[in-house]
């Protein structure tokens, strides 16, 4: 009587399987990793012997021989949950190892109840596209919890289960490729089948291997977070392709003379479905925080530390100072209540800026070339002062500074980084109760003092934002001043130049007369204004004819003569009657200095709306559209090179919009200018 290769391959394995029983039971079993595999490969020796004896005598029937592959598929699965563990946490919302091998047991213990009670009592429960489907799906559990144990084991630990992923690798790889091959084809290649045998039974010696090199090694790993997001997504993308393959089944099945086309409909539709969810930030987030809430726990939830400090530090309403509060945050991780803050000022080092429950400390100067500044540039490391003392080669053999080593029981110095540069550092005192650190521990302090840091730098730039914009004020009050000191000293030299030539004429004594006063009221105003510079003018009502009149007149002296155009014999508008002469005299003089003495100069005015349009046209050099866009207005910008201040043209507008006005400019180089200010009526006495 002749024997298949399929029956010699399984019956083969039978007798490999048992010898790895046999060795297996000669070990002690104290752990239940080698209790689980010792189950693995009896029920493997069990399936494998049914298979035998099926081939020659057709006994036991298919169902019993499938619920028996179903227990085999099973052990395995619990071989890998032996070596892979979560986090125990106490957490109702946390799944843990015992709850992954629940939903296994649950999961098969349907299939191998539904397959049993189908061939006891005859009525079809499972088709067999659903048997095939349920085949590819333990397959991909398996291949999933391998491959979290592979990745997540470290170097010491992969070489204990190195031989042992391989075996179980190849067994389920097997077992994907053929029941794939048979959902593909409709039935299960022969030559696949029996192979499927002696596959098994070549992966065994390396179980053996395996049992061998872990009596004296652990067989355990932990999982991380990015692991578990990308494997979830490999298996989530293979239940969904086991689903969407099920679905087009089905339409097809159903669909009738469109079931082809309705089914090719499907599958694309699909598979833009699962495009479209892969490429979604929210998705992919959405599984992260998913997997981080039910599948792991920290020491610390760091969302409420986050806040926590958070809120400390911009929270200032008892006036705590923000130094003393970094002090408090930082020493509140590790359950102390005191410590220092050390900080840099300018170039000169570091120094002691705060305090928190400590005494001060005289001479806390910490040179920037110290080897502790130097350590910390190198390294992002939290020094513990206690491991330091007990063995300073961990730290490179550096010298603490006196200062910190003479404070009352110095624990940890934890540096503070702004810009990739040493900011400063804080020392925490020990606390009360003795506290144990961890990496979780230093995570969270790092990440609290680069918080820190932020909110210290931000508070010294804030400073010297302040600071500077005191002198900027300081800067642009003098610098007004100075200009109008300057419009001043030119009327006083005019008349100082004529004053030899004239002095007998009685008309140009009088001028002289107002023209003194004139400039003891500016002085005056200009003493006023050092004085108080947020003084503000009350608005009076101005005969806006009548001041251009005066003007005119007063810039008369200076080449060419202003020609003043006016129908109107009085319009009343709302300015202080000194700053509005001073902005159109301004005016006026700018267009003066960019004609020639031969040129044009002329002033006119409208009322339209409200306002009063005061027209300075001139015929002088002119100016671009780029220069107005770009420096006219600005301050400290000059055309007149040493001679000017540039902040004529600014004051005067800035002036003008204070009271509700403005200024708009149009010129052509070569061509002329006019300037058009904008001037609010006084409707109180129109």
């Amino acid at each position: 009587m002749g024997y298949s290769f399929g029956t010699l391959s399984h019956g083969t394995g039978v007798i490999v399987y048992g010898l790895i029983c046999l060795l297996l039971l000669k070990s002690y079993l104290r752990r239940n990793s080698d209790r689980t595999l010792l189950l693995a490969c009896f029920v493997t020796l069990i399936w494998m012997a049914s298979l035998t004896i099926q081939s020659v005598t057709g006994f036991p029937s298919f169902h019993v021989r499938y619920a028996i592959e179903i227990v085999r598929n099973l052990s395995w699965i619990f071989v890998l949950l032996s070596i892979f563990s979560f986090i125990e946490q106490d957490h109702p919302r946390r799944l843990t190892t015992k709850h992954i091998r629940t939903g296994v047991v649950v999961f098969y213990g349907i299939i191998f109840t539904s397959i049993l009670v189908e061939g006891f009592s005859g009525i079809p429960l499972i088709n067999g596209k659903v048997l095939l489907t349920t085949q590819i799906a333990s397959s991909v559990i398996g291949l999933m919890l391998l491959e979290q144990s592979w990745r997540n084991s470290s170097t010491y630990g992969r070489s204990s289960v190195k031989y042992l992923c391989i075996a179980i690798c190849s067994i389920f790889v097997y077992d994907f490729l053929m029941y794939s091959d048979a959902l593909l084809f409709g039935q299960i290649s022969d030559s696949i089948w029996d192979a499927r045998g002696a596959i098994n039974t070549f992966v065994a010696p390396l179980i053996a291997i395996t049992m061998v090199n872990t009596r004296k090694q652990p067989v355990s790993v932990q999982v991380s977070r990015q692991m578990v997001f990308h494997t979830g997504t490999l298996f989530l993308a293979g239940v969904y392709l086991l689903a969407i393959s099920t679905g087009g089944y089905y339409v097809r099945t159903f669909g009738g003379t469109w079931g082809e086309a309705l089914q090719t409909v499907f599958f694309f539709c699909a598979f833009i479905l699962m495009v479209l969810l892969i490429a979604s930030r929210g998705f992919r987030a959405k599984l992260m925080v998913f997997i981080s809430k039910n599948f792991f726990d920290y020491k610390y939830d760091y969302r409420d530390e986050w806040l926590k400090s958070t809120n400390l530090l911009v929270d200032s309403v008892e006036k705590t100072p923000l130094k003393e509060r970094v002090i408090q945050v930082l020493a509140g991780l590790v359950e102390s209540h005191s410590g220092a803050l050390w900080l840099k000022r300018d170039n000169s080092g570091y120094t002691a800026q705060s305090y928190l429950s400590s005494r001060a400390i005289r001479n806390n100067h910490v040179d920037e070339t110290s080897e502790l500044i130097t350590f910390f540039k190198q390294s992002n490391w939290i020094i513990d002062l206690k491991e330091y003392f007990t063995d300073p080669t961990k730290y490179h053999l550096l010298e603490i500074p006196d200062c910190i080593s003479k404070m009352d029981h110095p624990w940890l110095i934890v540096p503070l980084y702004n810009s990739n540069s040493v900011f400063g550092f804080v020392v925490i005192n020990e606390p009360i109760t003795k506290m144990e650190l961890n990496w979780e521990n230093y995570d969270l302090i790092k990440v609290v003092a680069s918080q820190a840091s932020s909110f210290l730098a931000q508070s010294q730039y804030q400073e010297d934002l302040a600071q500077a914009q005191q002198f900027e004020a300081v800067n642009r009050t003098s610098a007004f001043m100075v200009h109008d000191l300057k419009t001043i000293i030119a009327q006083l030299s005019l008349l100082t130049k004529n004053a030899h030539k004239f002095k007998s004429n009685p008309a140009f004594i009088e001028d002289m007369i107002k023209t003194t006063e004139h400039t003891v009221d500016k002085m005056q105003h200009l003493l006023q204004q050092i004085r108080n510079p947020t003084i503000q003018h009350e608005l009076q009502t101005v005969d806006i004819v009548e001041l251009l009149h005066k003007v005119c007149e007063a810039q008369k002296k200076f080449k060419p003569a202003p020609a003043f155009d006016c129908k109107e014999k009085s319009l009343k508008v709302k300015a202080d009657y000194d700053q509005l002469f001073m902005v159109i005299g301004h005016v006026i003089q700018n267009a003066q200095d960019a004609t020639p003495k031969t040129g044009e100069v002329k002033v006119s005015l409208k009322k339209a709306k409200g306002m009063v349009y005061v027209f300075i046209q001139d015929n002088g050099t002119g100016m671009s559209e780029d220069f107005i866009r770009e420096q006219l207005f600005k301050p400290f910008v000059s055309t007149k090179g040493l001679t000017g201040m540039g902040i004529g043209a600014y004051q005067s507008r800035e002036y003008l919009k204070k009271i509700g006005g403005n200024i708009e400019v149009t010129s052509e180089p070569d061509v002329g200018t006019c300037f058009t200010l904008h001037i609010p009526v006084d409707f109180r006495h129109t």
